[in-house]
């Protein structure tokens, strides 16, 4: 599965005239795990947002209740003196109007939850199948992380493209002010960008959301009941497993804005076949 430059012949009759060489991009295992993890991404945030619909608010600490005043964030409903529904979000005492969006929507027939049918696994308020969706793609989620990170040690993908160097931090200013201008240079390797977002999602977020996974499971907890303490309490853990999320989301839509923008078919080749155009030799300096 080593990464290595395509042979005329399997570059196809389009290679010399263009200039662009193919290369041998995206291990077999790397696309592999690459689609497992989108399909477990996606069950398990829509799935977890119907989890969260069951009590639509984060806290810091341990506990929460009446007795407690320590919420972070909260989407609920409620009437006007007028008599007129509203859907309101409570960040940090700060509040908001999201009728429609959060806390109240549905259209024409509007319902009290957290977030909207639409966003949630299943559309209908289902704790129990949300829970079982959520808990069984974490495992497949977690699975793949393992399966992943053995092949990338064994074929050399983790240390030979994703760990970042001196050169790569060196880099790292004209990398940004290349995507900045929407500048991109198509290599085999990744860029400095690249790297650390990828580095960043599957050694700190990935971790981070399976630990504060555990930390909310009463039956892991029983095993380890330090690990909601590392967190400062259950409550904690749960605000930040939110926030992850939030995170991870945020990293698929600039991930899909920069595929898009790069040249979608070039990447999609990449991550289905393995095979990469990349830009010739001597126009290293040009954009596509």
């Amino acid at each position: 599965m080593a990464d290595t430059l395509a042979s005329p012949a399997a570059d196809g009759p389009d290679t010399k005239p263009a200039g662009r060489p193919l290369v041998y991009r995206q291990a077999l295992a790397t696309r592999i795990t690459h689609w497992l993890w989108a399909a477990s991404l996606f069950f398990l945030l829509l799935s977890g947002l119907q989890i969260f619909n069951a009590h639509p608010a984060l806290y810091i600490g341990d506990q929460s209740g009446f007795g407690f005043d320590n919420a972070v964030l909260e989407i609920g409903a409620r009437r006007l003196p007028d008599g007129t529904p509203q859907g309101f979000t409570s960040l940090f005492g700060a509040e908001f109007d999201t009728t429609g969006v959060l806390g109240l929507s549905g259209g024409e027939r509007l319902q009290v939850r957290g977030f909207p049918a639409w966003a949630t696994i299943p559309s209908f308020q289902d704790l129990a199948t949300g829970r079982v969706v959520h808990f069984f793609f974490a495992w497949v989620l977690v699975a793949t992380l393992l399966c992943w990170l053995g092949f990338s040690i064994a074929n050399g993908h983790l240390r030979r493209d994703l760990a970042p160097g001196a050169a790569d931090l060196r880099a790292l200013p004209r990398d940004v002010a290349d995507h900045a201008r929407l500048r991109f240079r198509h290599r085999r390797e990744y860029n400095t960008l690249q790297k650390l977002s990828y580095f960043g999602v599957l050694f700190v977020l990935l971790p981070l959301m399976i630990a504060t996974g555990l930390s909310m499971s009463p039956g892991f907890n029983s095993a380890a009941p330090w690990l909601p303490e590392l967190f400062g309490g259950r409550q904690t853990a749960r605000t930040i497993h939110f926030a992850a999320m939030l995170l991870l989301v945020a990293f698929f839509v600039v991930h899909i804005a920069m595929v898009l923008a790069a040249g979608p078919l070039n990447e999609l080749r990449s991550i289905v076949t393995g095979w990469y155009r990349t830009d010739p030799p001597a126009a290293d300096e040009t954009k596509e």
